[in-house]
């Protein structure tokens, strides 16, 4: 079991009543679809924000970042860092930033 800190925009935070930094528990490998799915169980007022429900694919404008990675376009199933995997590191999504 692993202790993943993740980081909510206000956006995501206010939806979900919590405060901008969650703690999630996770057992088993820490993906990126690990988390979202801990996240929405946790959240169930988040399903639908992060990723489509039907397909499970990332929102557009959505954004995940791991060590200052971008972590958005890799595959949901690959592992997180290891720095996110023992909480060293935050788990962080980025809302919506589009411009015009």
């Amino acid at each position: 079991m692993a202790t993943v800190h993740v980081v909510l925009p206000y956006s995501l935070y206010t939806l979900a009543r919590s405060g901008a930094e969650i703690e999630l528990d996770i057992a088993g490998p820490i993906t990126l679809a690990a988390v979202l799915g801990a996240l929405e169980a946790a959240y169930p007022m988040l399903a639908g924000a992060l990723r489509d429900r039907a397909t499970g694919r990332r929102r557009p404008l959505v954004r995940f970042f791991a060590c200052q990675d971008d972590q958005s376009n890799l595959s949901p199933d690959a592992l997180l860092p290891e720095a996110v995997v023992t909480g060293r590191e935050p788990l962080i999504i980025v809302g919506a930033i589009a411009g015009g």
